[in-house]
């Protein structure tokens, strides 16, 4: 039998199951305990964060065949999770729950069959569920077709569009749906779905090695899962830190923030020797400075304001924290000009054949000159 992506595997199934978005959740749960689903809504936000899930959430809601028969059940705001529709929709083949994938899917003939499609009752289930995935991918056709159904929605069909660019939907389609907005999962959060996931799995994993999976994720619960699939793919279910990051191309928070370290200490030579170490290990250097980029914005954020520290603690494990904070001791204004150079090196970078040449010139130029000069 095929090997279940963790992603799939590990989709919630209820709304109590959901890490995160608990503004959504608690706005849909109160409405199912209502009865009072929307005829169209709009979920928007960054790839990875649920909205997909939470499209089938509302699905499964509107047609679960236990809420429609147990008033006491129906107060709780959840699917059952047990009846053939709840199974067929979360298995992938509920025939009254239709998926179009409209960055495939752009045209106008996709959307006139949605039209004379809506038109029909559904066969099995109680509402007809339509979910447009990556809906900003539509044409203008499309999106004056669909407006037709929106201003006048039969009374079996849910309408759910989701997007990870929602200034591209139109006023006129957006005004006329439920809308809303799906934030970035904060490592916390993404750190915890991880951590379910490798006990159920007998995986054995590192902190290192668990936070790197978690922070290249960027936000994103599939693709932290799907890294960590890839990961034990080695057939190898102790995961070391040195294997998350040669799988990713990208080094771990202790060896960037002693390389940041080597730049607030203007330890000019040491920090050469130490990014060509990295270049040899065939790390991404584009990676690797976006990463030092985003270090040393926190030093100097810390080291301005030091209250900013609980902000932090919500984006990075405590003892990461206690480095950076360590760091902002080293901190003087003359470091500006490092994060400025830094910033305009990675933009050149992305661009280069050579993208070890800007950052090397960006440490030597803001660094070592300034050394010369004095002398």
């Amino acid at each position: 039998m095929p090997h279940l992506a963790f992603y799939r595997k590990y989709r919630p199934l209820a709304f109590e199951d959901f890490v995160g978005q608990e503004h959504v959740v608690r706005i849909l749960k109160e409405a199912a305990r209502q009865d009072k689903l929307a005829h169209a809504y709009l979920l928007a936000g960054p790839r990875g964060t649920g909205k997909t899930t939470t499209a089938r959430l509302i699905a499964k809601i509107a047609n679960c065949e236990k809420r429609a028969n147990d008033a006491k059940f129906t107060a709780r705001g959840e699917p059952c999770n047990e009846c053939a529709v709840c199974r067929a929709i979360d298995e992938g083949h509920a025939i009254d729950v239709i998926e179009i994938d409209a960055a495939s899917n752009r045209g106008i003939d996709e959307i006139r069959n949605l039209k004379e499609s809506v038109r029909v009752t559904p066969s099995t289930a109680r509402y007809k569920v339509f979910i447009i995935d990556e809906a900003h991918m539509l044409t203008k056709d499309a999106w004056n077709a669909l407006l037709k159904t929106l201003e006048e929605p039969p009374a079996h069909v849910i309408l759910i569009l989701a997007t990870t660019e929602i200034e591209k939907v139109p006023l006129t389609i957006s005004s006329r749906t439920q809308k809303f907005y799906f934030k970035r999962a904060t490592l916390q959060e993404i750190t915890k779905k991880l951590k379910k996931v490798i006990n159920d799995e007998g995986i054995k994993i590192s902190n290192e090695a668990l936070n790197l999976v978690a922070t290249s994720a960027e936000g994103s619960f599939r693709d932290a899962e799907s890294l960590l699939d890839q990961l034990i793919s080695l057939d190898d279910k102790d995961i070391t830190l040195p294997e998350v990051e040669h799988m990713i191309g990208k080094v771990g928070f202790d060896k960037l923030s002693r390389f940041a370290k080597l730049l607030l200490r203007a330890e000019v030579d040491e920090a050469l020797a130490a990014l060509a170490e990295i270049e040899d290990g065939g790390f991404n250097l584009v990676q690797f400075t976006k990463d030092l980029i985003q270090y040393l914005r926190r030093v100097t954020v810390l080291a301005t304001n030091p209250k900013m520290e609980q902000y932090f603690k919500e984006e990075l494990m405590e003892e990461h924290l206690k480095m950076i904070t360590d760091a902002a001791k080293l901190f003087t204004p003359a470091h500006i000009k490092l994060l400025e150079a830094l910033m305009e090196a990675y933009g050149e970078m992305r661009y280069s054949q050579f993208p070890i040449i800007p950052l090397e010139v960006a440490i030597i130029d803001t660094l070592e000159s300034p050394k010369k000069a004095k002398a």
